[in-house]
């Protein structure tokens, strides 16, 4: 901790020095940096300083920046440098587990509009409906798209609907692609994790990362025309944070059964269902044998099975729990049987491309786009021998099942855009397509016995978008200048749900063929049904493959009106319709008032809205979650299947918000510092959610029936259910100076935000009653929205570059955050229903330092994480068994500890 401390002091005083130094030697040898960084989102008038604009922008400079960090993914990238943005990864969360939720000043992952190259970027197929920060949400993939193509981020934190349309109701993210020319470029990366806590507490190193980077552009003819193409590949190995298997693996029978495989005879193939044995005085001899060769049992324990006649006595006897001397004997560990809990394997393959070529002086055609493949592979909770999901007949010892995923994502970008009688005009369509497709290995449906496979193809998600704008812009010379710009879109939207293998849905009966309802299932020696559907995850069935389309057309108007010199007035409203629930109108106004030549204040105000994406519409699904220490079968009902309507569950509709901010920016040129502080506030009413689980006993007899004959015991739904409140400040300080041949950036920047649900609940129908609204929004899902994400976070970063040399050093401070686990915390014997653990406050650390041997080659060496951080560690109630050491339902850092690598830089 006094490391961390010194590090982070010396931090602060460099910041404070090296101002204190530009300014003594202004008139000396230092020289300041005049040329401040520009902008464009956020305004359709074109380019302005950073400082100039109505509205907060930030700007990271990945082109530059990327020789030098740690991280590699945008995401990743984003959550170390802005303090605004939260993705982390996750751990044991089906598909969510290969796509970082990301998040906006603490607003939901589908509440942020993705652009690249000003384009809206398409959402992700997947829905994240396990327990993380976002659940119930549709983001955009990040990850489909190689940080080494991009030139810059822009990130704008002000609500833009009214601008931008859907989605931006925390703000826009504009990814900028490259446009260099005449040189490869590229880098090798490598590196792993360095920790004591790597291969479940063991140490040494895990997490291994390999990646390849390369970047080729050329000129397309003499008239300012140019291709640049990127090419990634990544190969991540997982990461392992478990703990120490700590619960009942192995029982009485497993040790006699184990006895009786040694010997060829498996007991398993003796009985389907064990009220219905053909033979089972052959079943009780061959347990009377074999358990004689138990050597640890007790002669009591011998006598007692041995006088045991009935399968009924033997079943009362066999459950006990033979753990330890089971693993000694099969010369195991208890390590053996744990989960696979870290970072999940990935083989990530990306090719990007953004292409310019001008017909003449006023016209280019332009397009951009890119296609990514994305394999990954997950484990999922361990199957034990003692458990009546695990069919020990192929298993003795269990299984770890594994959730393998495909994601391609294509995107293609193409347009015209140019210059007539003073109008600028663009015209363009971008069509975005993201696909998972589940492929669960190493597993088995229990319900087929001996028949059954290790690997299902579980069906998929699949998610197409195509958009169509036509934008005008013309500047016109009144007062200091007044821009116009209007437009118009068209977007269609499919969503696709694709079912899966027969096998990873079907619950199969005693005799294996299709159970219907009625005829006797297998069971397990003690008797328990045994369950259908590939473990770990379902397959997708037939009544839940869906194939549906909407469309929505917008238009919009913008005018920015120059007043004067100091004072600036952005106005915007926009007109969208949907096919499927109907129209809305939105505006904003924004201005910047220059109160002195380095000193503005920018004020906006805006309503804004979200419409609910076509997944949350109809995705539907039975699925394995793990809730309240139990596995149960859920089904995820669309919007508008049957039993929403039983339940009288309201059509879904947009999220509408209305958003205010307040700032300033203050330069000191002559210093080259600059100071941004914005407050905002942003009302959501009708946020759509998924709600908890409905079990059958709680839901009326008409829905029971519903769910009887879908072979489920429970039932969650989108809904829009709650109305939200979110107040912030943002806080930016920028410096760099010039002096002696050095060259030194500091910037500091924090995010202070607060989002609180406000009001009741909205519940309809037949679940109008306060227990069941307590399932509706339950106390976790409170946390997962106000609490699981930090609150408060700062970072402080500094680069210093000398000649070939440059030092980069990063202090970022993630603070405390609530588990989602309803626990007893103060160890008074009662759980109270909103008693949870607080994780604390932490700082994270990173430093490389780069040096370039000559102009085509150079190296850089580095760490994030320098002293290895990690989140408070879980309390013993929500561990499972000391699988999670660390929590995994909320998002701070993640749990990976230290992270060493080194980076060959090229270009030719």
């Amino acid at each position: 901790m006094k490391n961390k401390k010194t590090i982070l002091s010396a931090s602060v005083l460099f910041f404070l020095g090296t101002y204190a130094f530009g300014q003594e030697k202004e008139k000396d040898s230092v020289k300041t940096n005049a040329v401040e960084e520009v902008v464009v989102l956020g305004s359709r008038a074109g380019a302005r300083s950073k400082t100039d604009s109505p509205v907060p922008v930030d700007v990271f400079n990945i082109k530059e920046t990327s020789v030098v960090l740690p991280q590699s993914s945008i995401g990743q990238i984003l959550n170390a440098v802005a303090p605004s943005f939260t993705s982390t990864i996750q751990t044991n969360s089906d598909g969510t587990d290969h796509l970082d939720p990301a998040q906006l000043r603490g607003l939901g992952p589908d509440q942020v509009l993705v652009l690249v190259n000003g384009k809206r970027r398409h959402t992700s197929a997947l829905v994240n409906v396990n327990g993380t920060p976002g659940r119930g949400t549709v983001g955009t993939d990040l990850n489909s798209i190689p940080s080494f193509a991009l030139n810059r981020i822009e990130v704008l934190r002000d609500g833009a609907s009214a601008q931008y349309g859907s989605d931006a109701i925390a703000g826009v993210i504009n990814l900028e692609l490259k446009k260099d020319i005449g040189k490869l470029s590229g880098q090798v990366s490598y590196g792993g994790n360095l920790t004591p806590t790597a291969n479940d507490h063991t140490g040494n190193f895990d997490g291994q990362n390999i990646q390849l980077d390369l970047n080729y552009g050329n000129k397309i003819g003499n008239k300012g025309g140019f291709y640049n193409i990127t090419w990634s590949s990544q190969f991540r190995n997982p990461t392992f944070r478990a703990g120490t298997e700590s619960g009942a693996i192995y029982n009485a029978y497993n040790a006699i059964e184990k006895r009786a495989l040694n010997d060829g005879v498996n007991l398993s193939s003796l009985f389907s269902n064990i009220n219905n044995v053909p033979n089972s005085q052959q079943l009780i001899n061959y347990i009377h044998q074999y358990a004689q060769g138990v050597s640890y049992f007790s002669p009591q324990f011998q006598n007692q099975i041995q006088a045991a006649n009935t399968i009924g006595a033997l079943q009362g006897l066999l459950k006990g729990d033979f753990t330890d001397q089971e693993l000694a004997y099969r010369g195991l560990d208890r390590k053996d049987f744990n989960m696979q809990v870290g970072q999940s394997k990935l083989n990530n393959h990306q090719l990007f491309a953004n292409i310019e070529v001008p017909v003449n002086d006023n016209w280019k055609v332009y397009t951009f786009g890119g296609y990514s493949f994305r394999h990954g592979s997950s484990g999922g909770f361990y199957r034990k021998p003692n458990q009546s999901r695990t069919f020990t007949g192929l298993y003795p010892d269990g299984y770890l099942p594994q959730i393998g995923t495909d994601i391609q994502d294509l995107s293609l970008s193409a347009g015209i855009k140019g210059n007539w009688d003073g109008w600028n005009i663009d015209f363009s369509n971008t069509f975005g397509q993201n696909s998972f497709t589940y492929n669960i290995r190493n597993t088995g449906n229990t319900s087929l016995r001996f028949a059954s496979p290790d690997e299902f193809d579980a069906g998929g998600l699949r998610f197409s978008q195509n958009t169509i704008n036509l934008d005008f812009s013309k500047k016109y010379d009144v007062w200091n200048g007044i821009n116009v710009a209007f437009g118009a879109e068209h977007r269609y939207e499919n969503f696709k749900i694709t079912q899966g293998d027969e096998a990873s849905y079907t619950t199969y009966d005693a005799p294996g063929n299709v159970w219907n309802n009625t005829s006797p299932r297998g069971t397990d020696f003690f008797g328990n049904a045994l369950p259908g559907g590939s473990q770990v995850f379902s397959g997708f069935k037939p009544v839940n493959a869906v194939d549906k389309n909407r469309q929505a057309v917008a238009a919009y108007a913008d005018v920015e009106f120059n007043f004067t010199n100091w004072l600036l007035v952005d106005a915007a409203a926009r007109y969208e319709n949907y096919s499927d629930f109907g129209s809305t109108f939105n505006y904003k106004l924004a201005s910047r008032i220059k109160v002195a030549p380095n000193f503005n204040v920018r004020l906006a105000g805006s309503t804004g809205f979200r419409a609910p994406s076509i997944h949350q519409i109809y995705y539907n699904v039975t699925s394995t979650l793990f809730t309240n220490s139990q596995l149960l079968e859920v089904g995820t009902f669309s919007n508008d299947s049957e039993i929403a309507g039983l339940l009288e569950m309201p059509k879904l509709k947009q999220e509408t918000s209305k958003s205010a901010s307040v700032g300033f920016t203050y330069r000191i040129p002559s210093a080259s510092l600059s100071f941004t502080a914005d407050g905002y506030f942003t009302r959501i009413n009708n946020r759509i959610i998924l709600t908890d689980q409905f079990l059958r006993s709680e839901v009326p007899l008409a829905a029971q029936a519903v769910l009887d004959a879908q072979g489920i015991n429970a039932a969650q739904f989108f809904t829009n259910a709650i109305d939200t409140e979110t107040k912030g400040i943002d806080l930016v300080i920028s410096h760099n100076v010039r002096f002696s041949g050095l060259k030194l950036d500091n910037s500091f920047a924090a995010n202070i935000s607060e989002t609180r649900k406000v009001g009741d609940i909205h519940s309809s129908g037949l679940l109008q009653s306060p227990n069941l609204e307590k399932i509706y929004f339950s106390e976790k899902s409170r946390v997962y929205l106000e609490e699981a994400v930090p609150r408060v976070k700062a970072s402080l970063s500094h680069t210093l570059t000398w000649k070939n040399a440059s030092f980069y050093l990063r202090n970022t401070y993630f603070g405390k955050v609530t588990g989602a686990d309803i626990i007893d915390v103060n160890g008074d014997g009662v759980v109270g229903f909103n008693e949870h653990q607080q994780i604390g406050h932490k700082i994270i650390t990173d430093l490389s330092l780069a040096y370039q041997f000559t102009k085509n080659v150079g190296l850089t060496l580095g760490v994030n994480n320098l002293f290895d951080i990690y989140p408070d560690k879980n309390l013993t109630a929500s561990t499972n068994n000391d699988q999670f050491i660390y929590s995994r339902s909320t998002s701070q850092f993640g749990q990976n500890g230290r992270y060493v690598f080194t980076r060959l830089n090229f270009n030719f």
